[in-house]
C-alpha cells in the first residue's frame, strides 16, 4: 500500500528524504531530533539512524513514541516492524542505569538487575566500581564518573547522569537587557540546558551562540570558566560580555599565549590548555584554579582530545557545549555525548531563516576544468598531492575575479586553506590578507576594518572559520577546504548568515575542480548544509 509521504523508511535503518516532494521540509524536521544526514545528491537525500542519535533524541526528552510516529506519518511505504520494534528497544536502553548521589556517595543503580550484572562483568568498567550496596546499586568512585559513562555508552548501555552538581563559587552575574532581550530560541536554549544541567546547544553561526552562553552565566550566578579557538575569539567573547552583562572589565581575565590572567569569568584558548612540556600540561591546573561553577565549551566540536581527558574529571560541574554542528570528523561524537552531555536544544536552521534571525542563503557550486598539461600533471601526481593540485589551479583565480566583480560593494570574504594560492589571491584582487601567521592586533584591526564599511574585500584562511564576528559579510568564495571537513563547510557558511539591514540573500559560492579529488570532497563537505535544507545549484565556469 502507497501512502503520500516524503520519505522510504528501510529497514536497514537508512530513511530516503524526496527533497521535491512538498512534504519533504515537514519530514526533514521530523526526522532531525534522531537521523543523521548521509547523502545529499539533488533529489534524494539519505538519513540513518544510529543508536547515538536515538539515545540524543531520549536525553532531550523525545520518547521512541514519537520517533515511530514520525516515521509513520512520514513514511511513503508500510514501516518495517522490525525496525519500529528495534528503535523502540534501543531507546529503552537509555536510562536502564542511572548515576545519582546517595548522600556524600557517588551511585550506579538499574531499574534491570541482570543489565547491572552484564556491565559488571566488563574488565574496563569492573575497576571503575565500588562496593555493591544492594542487587541493584553499586558504589562508583566520584573520579571515575566521566570515565564510567564513557564506557558504559560504548557497551551499548548509556547511563542517565542525574548525580547533580557542585554550585561552585558564587560570581553575581545578570543580563543587561536594556533595548533588546534574548530571542525566544535563545531563551529556549538557556531553559533546556539548565533543566537538563550539561548537555549541547546546536544553534548556526549567526544565531547568537555567545548569547545563549551568557544566559546560562546568568542563570548559574557562578565563576565560569570558557574555553574557545583562539585569541581573537577570546576578545571578541569579552567584548560580547561587556556589552550585553553586568561584568565589567576587571571580573573578566583572558588567558591565552599573550596573557595569563585568572578571575571569576576566565577565557581561555584551547591551545593554551592542550599546549605540553615534557609530556605534561603545564596550564590544566587552571581548571583547578578557582570553583568553577560552569564550564563553556565554545565550538564543541573542534574539542581537542586532552580536553576530553580533563573533562571526565570535571563531571561535578555544569558544562555548555556551543557549536553550529555535532558533526566531528574524528567520529567523537559519543564523548561528546558522555562527557559534555547529551544534546539539549537544536534549532534548524530554515527556521531561524524563517523567522528573520538569520539570511536566507544561495548556494552554488563553480564548477572548472582544468588545462589539458594541468590534467596529466594530476593524473601522474602521488594521490597526497593530488588534493592540493586540484585545489590550486590557477583556472580557479579568473572565476574569482568574475564573481567578485559580480558583487562589486558587497562585503565579500574569498576562504582558502594554502597560503600559496591565497598569497596570489590578495595580491591579484588587491585585497588584504589574514592568515595564521597574521599577529593578533593586525587580524583585529583587518576584522574591524571590514566590520565597519572601510574595506569590503578580505582574503582569509581557515582562521576565520571560527567565532570571527564580520556581521556584513553577504558573500563568500571558497577556493579550497579542509578536505572533506562538514563542520568546516557550515562554519564558513556561517559567515555570511548574518542578518542583513537591508534583508538581501547571503551568497556562497564554492569554486571546484571537475574530475578531481576536490569535486568528491566537496560533495562530502555540502552533506550537513544539505541536511540543514540547503541546495546547492551547480554553475559552469564558463555560465557565470
Amino acid at each position: 500500500m502507497a501512502l503520500d509521504g516524503a520519505l522510504i523508511v528501510q529497514s536497514d535503518k537508512t530513511l530516503l528524504l524526496e527533497v521535491d516532494h512538498e512534504r519533504s521540509a515537514d519530514a526533514r524536521r521530523a526526522i532531525a531530533p534522531f537521523a543523521e544526514l548521509e547523502r545529499a545528491p539533488e533529489h534524494i537525500h539519505t538519513y540513518r539512524v544510529t543508536p547515538l542519535g536515538l539515545w540524543n533524541a531520549r536525553a532531550a526528552g523525545h520518547d521512541a513514541e514519537q520517533v515511530v510516529n514520525a516515521l509513520l506519518t512520514h513514511s511513503r511505504y508500510p514501516v518495517p516492524q522490525a525496525l519500529l520494534v528495534d528503535i523502540a528497544e534501543t531507546m529503552d536502553r537509555y536510562g536502564r542505569l542511572v548515576l545519582e548521589k546517595d548522600g556524600d556517595q557517588l551511585v550506579l543503580r538499574t531499574t534491570d538487575r541482570a543489565v547491572l550484572t552484564e556491565v559488571m562483568r566488563h574488565k574496563k568498567i569492573m575497576p571503575l566500581l565500588g562496593e555493591m550496596l544492594s542487587p541493584d546499586e553499586v558504589v562508583v568512585h566520584p573520579s571515575e564518573r566521566g570515565t564510567l559513562k564513557q564506557e558504559l555508552l560504548k557497551v551499548g548501555w548509556p547511563a542517565e547522569d542525574r548525580a547533580g552538581y557542585v554550585d561552585g563559587e558564587a560570581h553575581p552575574i545578570a543580563l543587561l537587557e536594556d533595548g533588546w532581550s534574548l530571542r525566544p530560541y535563545q531563551q529556549q536554549a538557556v531553559d533546556g540546558f539548565w533543566d537538563g544541567g550539561s548537555g549541547v546547544v546546536v544553534l548556526p553561526c549567526g544565531a547568537g551562540k555567545t548569547l545563549v552562553g551568557a544566559g546560562a552565566m546568568a542563570a548559574a550566578k557562578a565563576t565560569t570558566l570558557i574555553l574557545v579557538t583562539n585569541t581573537v575569539s577570546a576578545r571578541q567573547w569579552k567584548q560580547e560580555l561587556l556589552e550585553r552583562t553586568t561584568l565589567t572589565e576587571e571580573e573578566i581575565g583572558e588567558y591565552s599565549g599573550a596573557r595569563k590572567e585568572i578571575r571569576p569569568v576566565t577565557i581561555a584558548t584551547y591551545q593554551v590548555l592542550t599546549l605540553r612540556r615534557k609530556g605534561i600540561y603545564p596550564h590544566l591546573d587552571l581548571l583547578d584554579a578557582r570553583d568553577w561553577g560552569l564550564v563553556v565549551y565554545d565550538e564543541v566540536h573542534l574539542l581537542p582530545a586532552p580536553i576530553f581527558r580533563m573533562t571526565a574529571d570535571l563531571q561535578a560541574r555544569r558544562r555548555l557545549g556551543l557549536t553550529a554542528t555535532l558533526v566531528r570528523e574524528d567520529g567523537r561524537e559519543a564523548d561528546v555525548f558522555s562527557l559534555i552531555g547529551p544534546k539539549r536544544f537544536d534549532a534548524p536552521w530554515k527556521d531561524i531563516e524563517a523567522q528573520g534571525y538569520i539570511a536566507p542563503a544561495d548556494c552554488v557550486e563553480v564548477r572548472v576544468s582544468l588545462t589539458d598539461s594541468e590534467r596529466m600533471a594530476y593524473a601522474t601526481a602521488e594521490a597526497e598531492d593530488r588534493y592540493r593540485l586540484a585545489s590550486c589551479s590557477p583556472v580557479k583565480l579568473g572565476v574569482v575575479r568574475t564573481i567578485v566583480d559580480q558583487h562589486r560593494g558587497q562585503p565579500t570574504l574569498v576562504i582558502g586553506q594554502y597560503l600559496d594560492q591565497l598569497h596570489e589571491l590578495a595580491e591579484q584582487l588587491d585585497a588584504d590578507l589574514i592568515t595564521g601567521e597574521t599577529p593578533v592586533k593586525q587580524r583585529q584591526e583587518l576584522f574591524a576594518d571590514f566590520r565597519e564599511g572601510r574595506s569590503n574585500l578580505l582574503v582569509v584562511s581557515k582562521v576565520a572559520n571560527f567565532s570571527v564576528d564580520l556581521p556584513e559579510a553577504s558573500v563568500a568564495i571558497q577556493v579550497s577546504g579542509t578536505f572533506g571537513s562538514r563542520q568546516e563547510e557550515a562554519q564558513r557558511l556561517g559567515r555570511v548568515l548574518r542578518p542583513k539591514e537591508d534583508g538581501r540573500t547571503a551568497h556562497f559560492y564554492t569554486v571546484v575542480t571537475r574530475d578531481t579529488v576536490d569535486a568528491e570532497f566537496a560533495a562530502h563537505r555540502q552533506r550537513f548544509l544539505a541536511e540543514q535544507g540547503y541546495a546547492y545549484r551547480i554553475l559552469d565556469a564558463d555560465d557565470l
